[in-house]
């Protein structure tokens, strides 16, 4: 009997994580039906057979047809508020539609599937800062959570609805809390609307680097292919990582105002033109209270069970995201 080639169900393909999942994906002899509002591009050379599915998982029924006979399913869906910000207003309904609801409705699918043989897989893309402002600099997931921002409390609420449908028995789950994520290689194909990024597109105006801070703060910075390295890895380590949350990360936190000089060096240096300055400005008022707390994460307990570790180091994912943007690759990606 020829063994079933296991199909893997990335929702949010189009998106700057998933995007990344379904690049990696590409590489290994697995199908991938890659599920997104907009249509996703498939990677060249591509050894996994891939389906595009474009649909708006929020309408009546795409959900159950988006997952029908998955084996695994990454979740990957960000609710984006604007271009560029994750940040969500209290009682934001259209954001907890996605950021929650869209959870419901994946495990509701999975739920009415025909009984027999093992759960489902289902891998959640969360977030370092559900766990909420910490006095500890160094994160490593048994931090208790409190979450503070709206963001936070709703990324947090779909992780505990995934982890207890896997206490439930209907989906094997796991959620792995992302740190701040960047960069650019030469297959991106969707646009990084996060910090790194965006400072990079203002050295590339000519425009100051601005923080709102004297740029001693420090950030976990891991870079997008370490990311979608983390959650094919996972999927192989279901047995060890099923039913908890594990934290992604490099282990060094960098000190941004160190991080935009070095942006605002590299563009120049490609661009031939002057350096921008790096400048500390009067923080805005939405500014929450992890904009100022520096994190650093502790992800030995994920490597310790996955074998995986970050391939890409800040220097190399810096001059990649930096080259990405001032050789015009970047204006080339849909907004």
């Amino acid at each position: 009997m020829a063994v079933k080639t296991p199909l893997v169900v990335v929702l949010g393909a189009a998106g700057f994580v998933g995007s990344a999942v379904v690049r990696e994906l590409a590489r290994h002899p697995v199908r991938v039906r890659a599920v997104s509002r907009r249509r996703t591009a498939v990677p060249k050379g591509a050894r996994a057979e891939i389906e595009v599915c474009t649909a708006d998982l929020t309408e009546p029924g795409m959900m159950a047809a988006a997952v029908a006979d998955a084996d695994v399913v990454i979740h990957s869906i960000a609710y984006i508020a604007g271009s560029s910000t994750w940040r969500i207003a209290d009682g934001d309904t259209a954001a907890e539609r996605v950021n929650v609801g869209l959870m419901r409705d994946l495990l509701e699918a999975l739920r009415d599937r025909k009984a027999g043989g093992a759960p489902p897989i289902v891998l959640f893309t969360g977030s370092a800062s559900a766990a909420g402002p910490s006095d500890k600099e160094v994160l490593d997931g048994t931090e208790t959570d409190r979450p503070k921002g709206e963001y936070d409390r709703q990324k947090l609420a779909a992780e505990r609805v995934l982890l207890a449908a896997d206490a439930a028995g209907t989906v094997r789950g796991a959620c792995l809390r992302l740190p701040t994520v960047f960069g650019y290689s030469p297959g991106s194909t969707t646009r990084d609307k996060g910090i790194v990024s965006t400072m990079v597109r203002r050295a590339v105006a000519g425009e100051p680097l601005t923080m709102w801070h004297d740029g001693t703060v420090r950030r976990d910075l891991l870079h997008v292919d370490d990311v979608a390295r983390a959650f094919s890895a996972a999927i192989d380590c279901m047995d060890a990582l099923a039913g908890q949350h594990w934290l992604l990360g490099t282990g060094h936190g960098a000190p941004l105002g160190a991080v935009f000089t070095t942006i605002s060096e590299l563009v120049a240096e490609q661009t031939g033109k002057d350096r921008v300055p790096v400048v500390s400005v009067d923080p805005p008022a939405h500014a929450e209270v992890r904009d100022f707390r520096s994190v650093t994460i502790d992800s030995s307990a994920f490597r310790a069970a996955t074998g995986w570790q970050p391939r890409t180091s800040l220097e190399e994912g810096l001059s990649l995201t930096t080259s990405f943007c001032t050789s015009g690759q970047e204006r080339a990606l849909p907004e």
